[in-house]
Order: structure tokens, then C-alpha cells, then sequence
């Protein structure tokens, strides 16, 4: 039997959907980890995630940018997208900046982001605000990880179907 994913955070024993959205409030990618789990680690497995697929070809796994608070802002996250091409749009943390000014010239340059583009990054919190509008999903009534994010999968596609009949109409 597998793990239920749960772990302590602030609001009890609970789980945390780490996920990925387009500038649509679209859910592009999950990640179910333990409430305890820490957000930076869960990043690049996130991505990893991602496949959308267009009219021809193969699912595109890159976008042009990535928008993130600075819970995403480590070395790490940031050498992977620099590695894969993908432009990072991630404020530095203070604690960090004062590192590399403290090391002078060897710190590297000052880490730059695009804030207009800074800007939409809201669109997670606003997905979020959208799966959870379903009682199951912002409760987590149930009890195996996969029944879970096979919840969370429904609801996802009940966003991308109402988004696609919108558009269409």
C-alpha cells in the first residue's frame, strides 16, 4: 500500500498540489507531495511534467518563460532553465543578493527578471482558487494519493473543456 501523501503543515495533516498553468489559469502539470514538502524541490519535477500538445508534431515540454515567487529563486532552479533555454522570470531573494554582493565580482551579475511578465504569475493563485472552488479537492476527503489527484485531473479537465467551449463560441 502506498503512502497517502500526507504530512504536517500550518493547517494540520494535509497534502500540497505543486502545479503548473498557462497565462490562461490552465493547469499545465501536478505534483502531490507531503504538506510538509518544501516548494524549490518540487520545480524541475513540475516541469518536467508539462506536455501540450498543438495541431502537428510532438508535445511541446518548453516554454518560452517561467514565472515564479521567490520560493522558486535557488541556483538550481535557475542553472535548469538557463540549460534548457527557458527565460526565468524569478525575483532574487534578499538573503541571497546580499551573498552575492558580499562576494564581490565573483558573486556574478545581479539577477534581472521581466516585471510585466513578473505580473501574471497570479495565474497559479488564481488556478488554485479554481480547483479548490470544487468541496473534495480543498478539503482532500480522500484517502489514497491517486484518488486524489485523479480528482484533481477531473477538475482540470472540467477548466480546459469550459475554456475551449468559451473560446469557441
Amino acid at each position: 500500500m502506498k503512502a497517502a501523501l500526507l504530512g504536517r503543515s500550518r493547517g494540520g495533516l494535509t497534502s500540497k498540489v505543486h502545479l503548473a498553468a498557462d497565462r490562461r489559469c490552465r493547469p499545465l502539470a501536478f505534483v502531490l507531495t507531503a504538506g510538509q514538502a518544501a516548494d524549490s524541490p518540487q520545480f524541475i519535477p513540475v516541469l518536467r511534467k508539462i506536455r501540450v500538445r498543438g495541431p502537428v508534431g510532438r508535445p511541446r515540454t518548453r516554454p518560452d518563460a517561467v514565472a515564479g515567487d521567490k520560493a522558486y529563486s535557488s541556483r538550481g532552479n535557475r542553472a535548469h532553465l538557463r540549460k534548457r533555454g527557458i527565460k526565468a522570470v524569478i525575483p532574487e531573494k534578499l538573503d541571497q543578493a546580499a551573498n552575492r554582493a558580499k562576494k564581490g565580482s565573483k558573486g556574478g551579475r545581479p539577477v534581472s527578471h521581466d516585471a510585466d511578465l513578473y505580473k501574471e504569475r497570479n495565474t497559479v493563485e488564481r488556478l488554485i482558487n479554481k480547483l479548490k472552488a470544487w468541496r473534495g479537492i480543498a478539503t482532500r476527503y480522500d484517502k489514497t494519493p491517486e484518488s486524489y489527484l485523479a480528482g484533481l485531473h477531473l477538475r482540470a479537465s472540467m477548466i480546459w473543456i469550459k475554456d475551449l467551449t468559451r473560446a469557441n463560441s
